[in-house]
């Protein structure tokens, strides 16, 4: 009867799960009662009966903060699959759902985990995930199923997922699709209505009716309490009056049943075993048998099913704590405390629920429950925990760590607005957890947001911690600072306070922490020491990631791209492998950025895409600007002009929010090739003079220096050179400080270019251009150009056929046209270029037919890129027939030729 009038909704629920298609299932909306349930229990039929195996889990309101709780429900009955996990994978989803102790899992793992099992357990039969009431699932659970639903599109697995109405979810944003489940019609109420009470009485039927107003929960239960009926307050929302309704029946059952109840209501899980020793506790007795509950089985408020006792609805539940006494439900807790003594952190749990006022013995319990949490990557679990432990602490300072350790853990995971709360919460005092305080809060987005004077607030705090002996969090809250000089400018003052502090800390010269500090803060006045230190440390890659990350990020500062793409890209490897999928968009967006200035397209798509990718998955909208800017300014190199104008707007959007000024300097380098390649010399000019105009938002300190070549070229072709002229003498200055290979590489093209000489081009060839294949295509085609109108044809075509063949090969199509255009002035033809075969594939595929070329398996490119295995073979399938092949020795010849 519950399914009455979703007839509709049941049907496209069982096509959805007869052919997925290009759906990775369903998020069932609407509010409590509307029939979410029926319609799953009814879907989830439907499908076994087709042969599906259905797994469930469902969210409860005690569970929440429970680590992986939901998980572990939905993966028990395949639990015998994970001993066949990848050796990382293994280790993570073992120790997040509590089963070892390996160390503590990256959520990213525990997802891939999850994903590889079910994975193969599809493929001996395909798979029906049920999650119910997700609004009340841990997070952690509800993180991983996102994870699985945003990658099983090529899976025989089908997510559908209920959700109360008007409630966040990490699904929503999952990529499944909604269906919003309203109220019933007129007719189908008074049908349902009817079918549930045949025999009212016309009043009482129209009575009901109006004020279930199409409610199926409603219009299902009311009638059963009909003797109370006329005396509910008319005022009071449908939900209340329900669970006055449901309270209603509760009061007429027996005392030790109502007790029985209130238990089972309190507890996490629906185990009869556990609710049975507890409630024998609070009556003071040896032992209750599940007889108990025969009074309430018949009043229809729950069901006893295989060891079990399940509330027929939610509602049900939550009615009848609410309706306890405080002394009542507080028995019943220390009733689950006794219960539950081989569990420390559920007992915990109720043991502060049981306790009204501080009490240090039940807050250290906490505080280890939260250790415990964190160990297995469950950083809500671990905050909750801590918040309830701040609650109960004694002393002012004790509560005040709590919540200031809660808050670095929301801050760890992304929770902005949680760690804003608890740090306004902690109330800080002293000058320690001051700065804490004060680092926690400008953390996130690398405080894009904030006002540039705050850098200037951070060098006096870490100066204040330095001084406190605290080197390490000193060297954090400078790292945080000099990322704002790179998001923002902050000006010269607040930078060489930020300098002062790091020349003064007692660290080695070489951290690279400090060279990354220092590369950000004062990227041309010490670009001649950085760059030391980056060459030095160029040779000790792939040990830690984290270093190999600053590293990076410090040599993009200094224009030494080369180096930038290599630290970064030594970086990533390392940062997947730990499952720290929020640092990973920052590595790949360096790689990318560096490698597109390089002229290596082929290898900045992929990475570019992945960049993208896990930037938006992880919360990071500017790094999301940065990376899709990106990939602008390779279809503006590759000739892909209206590509390149769409992914810039999409870009600038991002960056425009709050001025990231290297999204909007990427996106102004973008506009400016396109234009520059289109023959429009004086919009190009305009939009790349743009970078150098500190009252810009696109201007960037360091960024401003690296695209001197385009702006030179734009210039020259649009008349424009004593702006030039005056444009290089203020950046003549910097390379003076500075062994900066971009800007140098820069002004010898621009010095070649704006008073041409056989000497300049020769001084901008002899430079080491080893690496820079764009730059050396950029000289050859210049040199050739202004040869051929020197009438020094023959001389022109060496330079102009060398041009031509680098940008064939790097796929920059516009500049590659330009050489054949100047070849054939003169006077000689060039062949048609072929579409590369790699410009067929999309970003995603190219990264796995690259991976593949590489001789990894299927298995370890799904590791590597966080997808199912199976979903990598299905990619694979995909991509030899777009490049002509048959097998992977074939992909790996075919992309080795184009490379070549």
């Amino acid at each position: 009867m519950a399914l009455h009038g979703r007839e509709a909704e049941l049907k496209e629920l069982g096509e959805l799960v007869d052919g997925p298609e290009d759906r990775s299932g369903v998020v069932l909306r609407g509010e409590a009662g509307i029939g979410k349930s029926a319609l799953v229990a009814e879907t989830a039929a439907a499908a076994s009966v087709a042969g599906l195996r259905v797994l469930r889990t469902a969210g409860a309101e005690a569970e929440r903060n429970l680590a992986y709780a939901g998980l572990h429900r939905l993966l028990h009955p395949v639990r015998a699959g994970v001993a066949e996990l990848p050796a990382p994978q293994r280790d993570a989803l073992r120790t997040a759902l509590g089963l070892a102790d390996v160390g503590e899992p990256s959520a990213y793992l525990v997802g891939l985990a999850a994903l590889t099992l079910l994975a193969e357990e599809a493929a001996a039969k395909p798979l029906l995930l049920v999650a119910e009431d997700v609004h009340w699932l841990d997070r952690e659970s509800a993180d991983v199923l996102a994870f699985v639903a945003r990658r099983i599109e090529t899976e025989p697995i089908v997510l559908v997922a209920t959700l109360r109405e008007g409630t966040p979810s990490p699904l929503l944003d999952a990529g499944l699709a909604p269906m919003v489940l309203d109220r019933l019609g007129a007719d189908e109420a008074a049908d349902l209505l009817d079918a549930v009470a045949p025999h009212l009485a016309p009043a009482v039927r129209t009575r009901l009716l109006t004020e279930a107003a199409g409610h199926p929960l409603a219009l299902t239960e009311l009638p059963l309490g009909l003797a109370d009926f006329d005396g509910l307050d008319p005022v009071l929302p449908l939900t209340e009056r329900l669970e006055r309704t449901f309270t209603a029946r509760v009061t007429g059952l027996p005392a030790a049943t109502r007790m029985a109840l209130l238990v089972a209501a309190l507890n996490e899980t629906t185990a009869l075993a556990e609710t049975l020793v507890a409630t024998a506790w609070v009556l003071r007795t040896d032992t209750v048998e599940p007889e108990i509950f025969t009074p309430a089985v018949e009043a229809r408020l729950v069901e006893l099913s295989a060891g079990a006792v399940t509330f027929r609805h939610p509602l049900m539940r939550s009615a009848i704590p609410a309706a306890a006494t405080p002394a009542e439900r507080r028995r019943a807790h220390l009733a689950l405390v006794e219960a539950l003594r081989d569990q420390p952190d559920r007992r915990a749990w109720h043991q502060a629920a049981a306790t009204a006022g501080p009490d240090e013995i039940v807050a250290g319990e906490l505080d280890r429950a939260a250790e415990r949490a964190r160990y297995r990557g469950g950083a809500g679990a671990a905050i909750a925990a801590l918040e309830q432990a701040a609650r109960l602490s004694e002393q002012p300072g004790h509560r005040t760590e709590r919540l200031l350790k809660a808050a670095e853990l929301a801050v760890e995971s992304g929770r902005r607005e949680t760690a804003e709360r608890l740090v306004r919460a902690a109330n800080p005092v002293g000058k320690q957890h001051r700065a804490t305080a004060s680092r926690l809060l400008s953390e996130f987005e690398d405080g894009v947001r904030e006002d540039p004077a705050r850098v200037a607030e951070l060098a006096v705090t870490a100066e204040a911690v330095a001084a406190e002996g605290e080197t390490a969090a000193a060297l954090r809250i400078l790292w945080s600072a000099a990322m704002r000089c790179f998001w923002t400018e902050p000006g010269g003052a607040a930078r060489k306070a930020l300098l002062d502090v790091a020349d003064r800390l007692p660290v080695a010269d070489d951290d690279p922490r400090v060279v990354a500090v220092t590369a950000y803060v004062a990227p041309f006045e010490r670009g001649d020491l950085v760059l030391r230190r980056l060459k030095k440390l160029a040779g000790e890659t792939g040990a830690d990631p984290e270093v190999d990350r600053y590293l990076g990020s410090a040599a993009l500062q200094v224009g030494a791209f080369d180096l930038a793409a290599r630290f970064s890209a030594a970086a990533a490897p390392g940062l997947r492998a730990q499952g720290r999928l929020g640092l990973l968009p920052r590595a790949l967006a360096v790689q990318a950025w560096s490698r597109v200035r390089l002229g290596d397209l082929a290898a900045a798509v992929p990475v570019a895409a992945e960049a993208a990718r896990f930037a938006r998955e992880t919360g990071q909208p500017f790094m999301y600007g940065l990376a899709t800017a990106v990939q602008a300014e390779i279809a503006a190199l590759r000739g892909d002009h209206k590509q390149a104008r769409s992914l810039a707007a999409e870009a600038e959007r991002a960056g425009l929010a709050a001025g990231a000024r290297p999204v909007l300097a990427t996106v102004q380098l973008t506009r400016g090739l396109a234009n520059l390649s289109e023959g429009r010399f004086d919009d190009a000019f305009a939009d790349l003079r743009r970078l150098l105009d500190p009252a810009d938002p696109a201007y960037q300190l360091a960024l401003r220096a690296y695209c001197v070549a385009e702006l030179t070229e734009a210039a020259v072709r649009c008349g424009q050179t004593d702006a030039l002229r005056d444009i290089l003498a203020e950046l003549e200055p910097l390379a003076k400080r500075t062994p900066s290979p971009a800007l140098h590489l820069g002004l010898r093209y621009a010095r070649a270019v704006l008073d041409p000489c056989d000497e300049r081009f020769a001084e901008a060839l002899r430079a080491d251009l080893t690496g820079w294949p764009a730059e050396r295509g950029r000289v050859h085609l210049a040199f050739g150009e202004w040869l051929r109108r020197q009438r020094r044809v023959v001389e022109s075509r060496t330079h102009l056929r060398t041009a031509r063949e680098t940008f064939d090969a790097l796929g920059m199509t516009a500049w590659a046209e330009r050489a054949r255009a100047e070849l054939r002035g003169a006077g000689e033809s060039s062949p048609n270029r072929g579409p590369d075969a790699r410009e067929k594939l999309t970003p995603h595929e190219l990264s796995i037919a690259q991976l593949a070329a590489d001789g990894l398996t299927n298995r370890e490119i799904g590791q590597r890129l966080y997808l199912s295995h199976r979903t990598v073979g299905t990619h694979l399938h995909r991509i030899f027939p777009k490049l002509g092949v048959s097998s992977r020795a074939d992909l790996a010849g075919t992309l080795k030729t184009l490379e070549g």
